[in-house]
């Protein structure tokens, strides 16, 4: 049943500015469309969720471009319903009506004391203004929105910022600025280099923010009015009381993001103005990464945790898909014991968090929780790999031979262990040292590391954005393949992105590669394999099949990399060869973990 909305929308089809009545439904008092004026004059819109209890209150801001007043089992019905259908307790001490799309259920948190704030970005929603997603302007925007939730009579000046992906990315961008009233961010899945972690890896054009733009935020933005929806839970527009033309809604939004990328190769200005220095953020922080995010979500949160400057930082890395672990009984407990910590002063035991938290992964989708004290793991011992070109194996000494051609849009090659005699655990960052020559001036490398059981058939695992992914990737465009030898180390290369080195038709050149990190226990009998190709990597099973994803999953989800401005075929669709020669051997290198007492 609507409720009434006590900040009814004026004729003149404008927001009144005055503060809203407090609705009282479901345990908590609801201030819809609340208004936060910007220091630029725009004034941007929130919901305000507050306990019963009269008093000042921590609170849990987050900011985003996905509507606040469109529920999860609305807007993304589908996997709402995947998400309770595997783990009921998600569903269980809540209508989960006030749930929404990466943020946290505020029946799950106002009880125990928070007050939770959801902001519609500027042009999103409920928000006017010029619609451009996780840019400088957002960020200042969610500075501001930090100070005026401090100042509220309900606060009690500890703000802390919580949610996935958008709504944890904007969290590095916003710390780094260091807001005064900021208490401490959980960021949950969030990438930190737009370049690297998102629209580009190792320089090669990833495909998913195409799809994601018009998928989630057109359709929410401010001025879509009549032709979009109206929120259940007080019967208002989504996007705001106005319905604006097609051309008015263009001329509120910045370029498209996937536009930018795909004309922008090299990491330039664009990218490193979008960019945050995390070294600057001070406040406690809690980075929570998942293995099988690979396209958008893993990387930014291992580097973001090194990098941060704060003394008091925390990493927790799950498996599963993207939303389940955030929602989960034991997920809303991580946070809330963080939470609660920093911004209620509560002893919740946080005070004896071990600084590394990791699911370590075995085949099934079964996890072990293992606390550790730094990240790459201290006693990890650092293995090469060699690839022997004979026997298509990988060995432990250095192996020379003929070279190997492959078609680039093929399977490519693959590369075995011998199957495990007793379990191996690998768990942290992996590299690769490849030899490569190509027909034409430049060549894509697209990297697997596979597992298979005794059987013969590739063991998968369910990752943030496709239900069946590898145990990890990693790419880099050849002519992209120049190190930044300051910041690049033997288990991760990095890689300049400021200058092309194209190659010279036939002549191999040295490629040190970033393979994502992961965590597998390697049962016995089981094979773990590389798998080097030039396309992205395909399982061979089929579709998935949810109905309502409009991309195939058929192993990398929406992280596509086959744009044909960015990959012309008669360049990355040719042949390119592997080189085997003496002091060049190519190399994968894995961080094997010791069995404790070992």
């Amino acid at each position: 049943m609507n409720q009434a909305n006590p900040n009814q929308d004026r004729a003149d089809g404008a927001l009144s500015n005055d503060m809203p009545e407090a609705v009282h439904a479901d345990g908590m008092r609801i201030l819809w469309d609340v208004p936060i004026p910007m220091s630029d004059g725009v004034v941007l819109r929130a919901d305000v969720f507050l306990p019963q209890e009269p008093g000042r209150h921590a609170a849990l801001l987050s900011y985003g471009a996905y509507g606040k007043g469109v529920p999860m089992q609305v807007g993304y019905k589908s996997a709402y319903d995947r998400m309770v259908r595997d783990f009921p307790d998600i569903a269980e001490g809540s209508s989960n009506k006030y749930m929404n799309w990466e943020v946290i259920d505020p029946e799950k948190w106002v009880p125990d004391g928070f007050v939770c704030i959801r902001v519609d970005s500027r042009g999103a929603g409920r928000s006017p203004g010029v619609l451009d997603p996780t840019s400088e302007q957002e960020t200042k925007d969610i500075y501001e929105c930090i100070e005026w939730a401090a100042a509220q009579p309900w606060s009690n000046g500890k703000i802390g910022m919580n949610g996935i992906s958008y709504y944890a990315s904007n969290q590095w961008y916003v710390a780094a600025l260091r807001p005064p009233h900021l208490a401490a961010i959980c960021v949950w899945e969030g990438f930190v280099d737009r370049y690297r972690d998102a629209a580009r890896h190792g320089g090669i054009y990833s495909q998913f923010g195409e799809g994601w733009y018009e998928r989630q935020v057109l359709r929410i933005q401010h001025g879509y009015g009549e032709r979009g929806a109206r929120n259940p839970n007080n019967g208002e527009l989504v996007c705001g009381p106005q319905t604006l033309s097609d051309e008015e809604l263009a001329a509120n939004r910045a370029p498209k993001m996937s536009n930018e990328s795909l004309n922008r190769p090299l990491d330039d200005a664009f990218y490193s103005s979008r960019k945050p220095d995390v070294s600057r953020i001070e406040v406690p922080l809690l980075s929570a990464a998942n293995w099988g995010g690979m396209g958008v979500h893993p990387r930014g949160n291992f580097e973001g945790y090194l990098d941060a400057g704060s003394s008091q930082k925390w990493l927790e890395v799950h498996g599963n898909s993207h939303f389940s672990p955030f929602y989960r009984a034991e997920g809303v407990e991580l946070q809330k014991r963080f939470l609660g910590h920093f911004l209620q002063g509560k002893d919740t035991g946080w005070d004896r968090q071990p600084p590394v938290q990791l699911q370590i992964r075995r085949p099934g989708e079964h996890f072990t929780i293992r606390d550790e004290q730094e990240w790459p793991l201290a006693r990890t011992q650092w293995t090469k790999y060699y690839l022997e070109p004979a026997t298509r194996t990988l060995g432990t000494t250095p192996a020379t031979g003929a070279s190997i051609a492959y078609q680039a849009m093929s399977e490519g090659l693959v590369f075995k262990l011998p199957p495990a005699r007793e379990e191996i655990e690998i768990t942290g960052p992996i590299a690769a040292r490849l030899v490569v020559s190509s027909r034409t001036a430049d060549a894509d490398l697209f990297l697997a590391l596979r597992l298979y059981a005794p059987d013969g058939k590739e063991v998968l695992f369910v990752g943030s954005n496709d239900p069946r992914v590898p145990i990890a990737l990693g790419w880099l465009r050849a002519s992209h393949r120049k190190l930044d030898t300051a910041k690049s180390l033997p288990y991760r290369p990095y890689h300049t992105h400021d200058e092309l080195q194209p190659l010279v038709p036939g002549e191999p050149v040295v490629l040190d590669i970033e393979i994502l990190p992961t965590s597998i226990v390697i049962p016995p009998g089981y094979t773990l394999a590389l798998n080097v190709r030039g396309c992205d990597y395909d399982h061979g099973l089929g579709d998935a099949g949810f109905s309502d994803q409009p991309y195939p999953m058929t192993g990398v989800g929406p992280f596509r990399h086959a744009n044909p401005q960015d990959r012309p075929p008669e360049v990355f669709g040719g042949e390119n060869t592997l080189h085997f020669g003496e002091g060049n051997e190519p190399f994968i290198l894995l961080p094997i973990i010791p069995a404790k007492g070992a």
